[in-house]
Order: structure tokens, then sequence, then C-alpha cells
């Protein structure tokens, strides 16, 4: 880094976040000011219908190579590398034989090939309860469903497996030769009981499986005692480095949110999306609509994904307007940008046009991996821009739907923090203002999963005396607040949007 942010000497933590599609590797200093980063793409393979798997070997490559860059950087740029901090995505799985090597891919959060075994479990008195206890929605990104999965369909690999593990802990077994998961990760999995931070004995029953084959429950911000000497030496990282565990992505975007307060929800959206709330209690919806998730000892995530969000309008780019954008790109321009300013130009609710963005079924607030989508009032009047808006206004309408699950609950956030690429875009955020009825706040740093990382490995290396006073150091960088004749239309735009969904079996 050319321009080093601050003096030589100043402390920083690298926050390592293993996306669904990229590894990223930041190095922040107290203040959230950047020393270093790094990005390295890999693959998702879809071999067959309902497939979503990565090799896990690229996968931890690439993580582990994006730390060693960043580790660099940092020190070049004469940063104190206080150690790093791990994120990851959640809810993939795969098995190991008695050697520790994958016997088969990482299945991961998008991968449905136990659609079934999940429908089953949702009717089952037994699976109920697993949820309750657990927090995990009964879906197939459930790696309880997709051990189900394994058990009737691929049998020899089960019986062959010696361990179940996440892409995160694989990638801990390499760094750091420990076998241990995050409470975080491990509340993901189905597996997990939140009250007595276990593996659940009922849930172990059901998968057939021991917790022998499974890793070590550990808090999130346990801290692991040096890098494997052959990976230090591989790597060029130092042998004690120290490596906090971390947790998964979705809690930590909460903290590089500044999200940790009742009050404040983090909205995110990048391929799919989220809107989460901090709790401080283990609590789960009875209707089984909203996930709960660990963050910390002391603090939960309560919220739900949504499976379609940013790729809404990339299929529409691809699939529909190719010739614009093509054109977009010949002038140099961004192909969304063009999108969206033409999505501008059409009033809200789109004149009655109505997008049903489920192109890939849809989880929260109803789970339901079949569901498909659809286009309803279509009329001769309606053009290109009134196809973008109306499929931006169906991913914030699924995401408000998520918010007035909360409601029922009594979760009423006053304000939301949004995250990911869109905040970018003054439209997005505006109409999320007007959808939601909320406070739309953006944080100034728009990635906020690897700020999270870093934050809680700053709580656990002794920076910070815990997450509410890192959050604190989150700055908001622009506000957006609803305009109150947009959001009556939204009202009744969201009530139609609801009937329509239903009436579609979600």
């Amino acid at each position: 880094m050319p321009n080093p942010p601050g003096p030589p000497g100043t402390p920083v933590v690298v926050g390592l976040d293993l996306g669904t599609t990229t590894a990223k590797a930041v190095a922040y200093d107290e203040q959230s000011r950047v020393w270093a980063d790094a990005a390295r793409e890999y693959p998702l393979h879809t071999p067959r219908p309902g497939y979503a798997e990565q090799d896990p070997g690229t996968v931890c490559d690439a993580g582990l190579d994006v730390l060693a860059t960043a580790v660099a950087q940092a020190r070049s740029a004469g940063a104190a590398l206080r150690g790093v901090a791990l994120s990851a995505a959640m809810h993939s799985l795969l098995a190991l034989d008695d050697d520790g090597a994958p016997l088969t891919p990482a299945l991961t959060y998008a991968d449905s090939r136990a659609a079934a075994v999940a429908t089953r479990l949702r009717g089952d008195p037994a699976g109920i309860e697993i949820f309750r206890r657990t927090g995990t929605p009964l879906h197939p990104m459930s790696p309880l469903t997709k051990l189900l999965w394994f058990r009737t369909h691929d049998r020899d690999t089960f019986d062959r497996a010696a361990s179940w593990v996440s892409l995160k802990e694989l990638l801990l077994r390499r760094l750091c030769g420990e076998t241990v998961v995050d409470h975080s990760v491990a509340s993901a999995s189905g597996l997990f009981n939140l009250r007595q931070r276990r593996w659940d004995a009922g849930a172990l029953r059901l998968a057939a499986v021991d917790a022998q084959q499974l890793s070590r429950p550990v808090e999130t911000d346990t801290v692991l005692a040096g890098v494997d000497p052959a990976e230090a030496r591989r790597l060029g990282l130092p042998a004690d480095l120290r490596v906090v565990v971390g947790a998964a992505d979705g809690c930590l975007a909460n903290l590089g949110a500044g999200a940790t307060a009742e009050g404040i929800a983090a909205c995110t959206i990048g391929t799919s999306g989220a809107v989460r709330v901090a709790a401080t209690t283990p609590g789960t919806d009875p209707q089984g609509r909203l996930f709960t998730y660990a963050l910390t000892d002391d603090r939960w995530i309560v919220g739900g994904p949504v499976s379609n969000g940013g790729l809404v309008l990339r299929w529409l780019r691809d699939a529909l307007l190719t010739d614009l954008a093509a054109a977009a790109r010949d002038a140099g321009e961004d192909p969304y940008e063009r999108m969206t300013a033409m999505a501008a130009q059409v009033p809200a609710g789109s004149e009655g046009l109505l997008f049903l963005p489920y192109l890939t079924g849809e989880r929260a607030p109803d789970w339901n991996a079949s569901t498909r989508g659809a286009l309803l009032g279509l009329t001769l009047r309606h053009g290109r821009g009134h196809l973008i808006r109306s499929a931006m206004e169906g991913v914030l309408l699924q995401l408000r739907a998520v918010v007035e699950a909360m409601a029922a609950l009594r979760i009423s956030p006053s304000a939301f923090h949004a995250t990911g690429g869109f905040t970018h875009s003054p439209l997005w955020l505006q109409m999320m203002a007007d959808v939601f009825r909320r406070e739309i706040g953006v944080p100034a740093r728009a990635e906020g999963t690897a700020l999270g990382a870093a934050l809680l490995g700053m709580v656990a290396l002794g920076t910070f005396a815990d997450i509410d006073e890192a959050a604190a150091t989150v700055t908001v960088r622009e506000r957006r607040r609803p305009d109150a004749d947009t959001a009556d239309v939204y009202d009744a735009v969201f009530d139609a949007f609801r009937a329509s969904s239903a009436h579609r079996g979600l």
C-alpha cells in the first residue's frame, strides 16, 4: 500500500472471510482503516440440478493465499500484526476420511439436493423440536438435512466418513492443526443446541452421527496457539500468529455494520440477501420463519435470508438485457448503473407490474425451495424500466416479509444499517427506506463481514472490551429516510405481493 493510513507500528488484525465465491483478507486497525486487502475468486460447481458444490482444496488454498498476501502487504506498510480472525459462509458440509482427506466436494448453502428431506422434517414433530433447540430452519441448506441425504442416497460415503466438517473447519485444520468449530458456524448446522452450547443429542441421533465425528465446539473469541510450522513456512506467516476462530459471515456482518444493539438491524443484499438483528437471549421463532445463530456467549443473531438478491438483476442483465449491457460496457459504464437509471424513471409500484423474484426457490420467511418466480400484471404499457424496477421491488418486498415476521415476534428495529454492493446506488437505498418505512444508514465500510471478523478479533485480543465497544467504532456515511407518500404506495404493493406469493404456494 503506497500511502499507509497511519503511523508505523500501528496494530492491525486481519479479517479473513471465506465467502460464497470469493476469499477476502483485509487488515484493519482499531479505527477501521484499511492497511491491506486481497481477494481471490473460486468457482461454484453445479454438475446436476439442485447441486451447488465447491472443491474444498481450491477454497482453502484461496483463503490461505489471500491471508498470506494481506499479511505481507500490512507488514510492508509498516503495520504491527496482532492476529487474524476468521469468517465463513454458513451451512457448508463435506466428509473427511481417517487421514483427514476430503471424500466429497463441499456442499454449499445453495445446494438443494436435500429438499425432500427438509420437507419431510417440517412435517415431523421431531424435526420441529430440533429446530426449536438448534435455531436452524428445516431447509436443504442445513447440514442436518445434507447428512440425512447422504445416509439415504450415498450410503457408502456416509459409512466411510470419519468426520464431517465445514469449509472453515477444514481451513483451520490446515492453518493451525486444530479440529474445532466456533459456536456460530456450529449453530447454523442444525446439530447444535443453542442453550446448552453443545451438539444436540436428538439431532445427532436423527442424523446417525456421533459427536466424535464432529469438531470440538469453542467460543467465537477463542484464540488458537499458532500456525502449523509447515504452513507458516509455505505462506510466509509468523509461526506464533494468533488465530481467532471467529464466527459465521452473517453474524459478523452485523458486527461490521455496527448493528449489535437490539434497536438496529442489518440488511445485506449481495447475490442473495438477509435481514438480521441482535438479541440477548437465544429464543427461536415458534413458526420456524426465522433463524437464531450465535455470535458471542451473550449475543445471538435473529433473522432471515432470502435466496434472490442481486442475482435477480444479474439474471435480467444476462438473459433479457444483453444488448443494454453490451452498450453500457462499450461506453465504459457499469451495466447495473444504466439499469437502475432506467428504473428510476418508473414510479413506485412499477405501474402495476409485480415481480415475484423466486428464481432459485426461496428461504425466509416461508422456506420453500420449490417455489418459482413470476411476472404478474404485464401490459403493453410496461417497458424495460418497469421490468427492472419491479425486480428491484420484488427483492425488497421479500426482505420486508422477513421484517414483518420479526415484527410478529415483537422485534421491531427502529433503523437499519445496509451493507453490500447495492449501497452505492441511491435508488436502491431510497427504495429500501420506502419499502421498510425505516431510516436506512450506510456504514462507511461497505464490506462488513471482513471488518466484523477483524473487530471480533480485536475483542478477543484485548483491543476492545466487548462487541458493543467494537461496534461503536463503525461510522455511518449516509442516511436515507422514507418518503411517506411512497411508503403508502409500497404498503399496498406489499399486500398484493404477499397475496400473490401465497397463491403460488410460498
